[in-house]
């Protein structure tokens, strides 16, 4: 637990920060927070912590539950504002200081968390779901066999279009890979030292040349990353998705960005250093009837779309303990995916075990 007081460093921290005596009235708050709430220290003294929750009652209910012994409480999508005030939406992170009091940390989000397919999805959609996986194993497997026999017939004549030929092959099996998951979801693979970079070039291989050259496709690489474990197959699926949805959107121009950052919470921990990827486009946006249940499976915003990339995504995204979320309006969207990266000491650990 922490002191009475905030934080020495609270008045130049920028992480927005409030903080309540024992009886959870504000005594006070930084600049960052004042600035972020659109508000005077002024105005917050005295008043209720819980009232500045706007929507739902989860900071209040966790107020009142008081410490249970826990070093911090994550509030998800936790929306602050004073009474009648436009609401600003946070990841908040509440720890009880040790007179009693309260200190809230708000991390600014205007992005949409994926909601965890696992909790929300109907029995009868799962069963859905393996009956679409049954239906396709057929069609792919005239497609290996048409592969086959393509490469047969090319022989060593044209080396492009020998490399086409087993790109498809190899994107078949994945596709197969894929489907065995879905219909016998089997423990995760081992996971091994990956570079990110290599992964992104994969997907932009494949989107050229799906695609064609009307669109444009652009790298903005971070060379300071460094390998991570994690499972190359399943994070390339989960890009190709986002980079598709991107080109299905009528995007002109997307942009695959990959940066380090300090101090992100990426699921339901902290981590010290992560990797932030993100794929933008100018595309149409996500519909805003869309964008609350965007992740879950089946959810799609064509007529022709079968929902199932995103909620994969998502999936993936938890299986290297990492979120995936959204930003989006007309003519620009952002998929952020979150990954967490092993300091020095976790590197020589993983490389000793």
């Amino acid at each position: 637990m922490h002191d009475t007081a905030p934080p020495p460093t609270a008045e130049l921290m920028a992480t927005p920060l409030v903080w309540a005596a024992a009886d959870g009235r504000i005594a006070g708050a930084n600049p960052a927070f004042c600035r972020w709430l659109g508000v005077s220290v002024r105005r917050l003294l005295a008043q209720p912590l819980a009232s500045l929750e706007s929507q739902g009652d989860d900071l209040a209910e966790r107020l009142a539950q008081g410490w249970d012994g826990a070093d911090a409480v994550r509030l998800p999508r936790l929306a602050l504002a004073l009474p009648g005030d436009r609401s600003r939406f946070a990841e908040g992170w509440l720890t009880a200081l040790d007179a009693g009091g309260w200190l809230l940390e708000a991390h600014p989000v205007d992005e949409f968390a994926a909601p965890d397919p696992a909790q929300v999805l109907p029995g009868a959609f799962s069963a859905a779901l393996k009956g679409l996986a049954h239906e396709l194993r057929n069609p792919l497997a005239g497609l290996k066999g048409a592969a086959q026999l393509l490469a047969r017939r090319a022989g060593n004549r044209d080396a492009a279009e020998g490399e086409l030929i087993e790109l498809i092959g190899a994107e078949i099996e994945r596709l197969n890979t894929l489907l065995e998951q879905l219909l016998s979801p089997a423990p995760q693979r081992p996971h091994a030292p990956l570079n990110i970079h290599a992964a992104l070039e994969r997907v932009l291989r494949l989107a050229e040349n799906e695609a064609g050259w009307t669109l444009q496709l652009q790298r903005d690489y971070d060379p300071s990353i460094p390998e991570f474990a994690g499972d190359a197959d399943r994070l390339t699926q989960a890009l190709l998705n986002l980079v598709r949805n991107a080109i299905q959107a009528g995007a002109t121009r997307i942009v695959l960005r990959t940066r380090v950052e300090h101090g992100v919470r990426t699921s339901e921990h902290a981590s010290p250093l992560a990797l932030r990827l993100e794929v933008a486009d100018d595309g149409r946006g996500v519909p805003e009837d869309l964008a609350e249940h965007l992740f879950l499976p089946l959810v799609s915003g064509r007529a022709e779309g079968t929902g199932l990339g995103l909620a994969l995504a998502q999936q993936v995204a938890r299986e290297h303990r990492g979120t995936l979320s959204f930003r989006s309006r007309p003519g620009h969207t952002v998929f952020t995916l979150l990954l967490p990266l092993p300091v020095a000491g976790e590197e020589k650990e993983a490389t000793d075990a």
